[in-house]
């Protein structure tokens, strides 16, 4: 089987990169969100979990909303290629956000 490099690779390759040093920050509390809810007590992981949640969403808005931005620049067949180029390399590359990315 010949896999083919989809024509936005690079491109989204490269937004992923923008995204990871813009939103450090933004990825480093999801992180630490999910640590406090693998590392909270019974009675306090619920909460936990939702802090997580709430991180995460924050995340996958904000790589909607620059996925969003750019698919607007685009004819809408290849916007719909974009869409999933992107979509899939954020499930690959950071799996919490590519959970609910697609219905985004």
């Amino acid at each position: 089987m010949i896999f083919r490099r989809n024509r936005f690779d690079d491109v989204v390759s490269r937004q992923l990169e923008v995204f990871a040093a813009d939103e450090a920050e933004l990825i480093g509390e999801c992180r630490e969100a999910e640590r406090r809810y693998d590392r909270s007590p019974r009675e306090e992981a619920e909460e936990a979990y939702g802090d997580y949640m709430d991180a995460v969403e924050t995340a996958t808005e904000a790589l909607a909303d620059m996925r969003d931005r750019f698919a607007e620049t685009l004819a809408e067949a290849a916007a719909e290629e974009y869409e999933e180029a992107f979509n899939r390399a954020v499930r690959k590359r950071w799996p919490p956000f590519g959970l609910e990315i697609e219905n985004r």
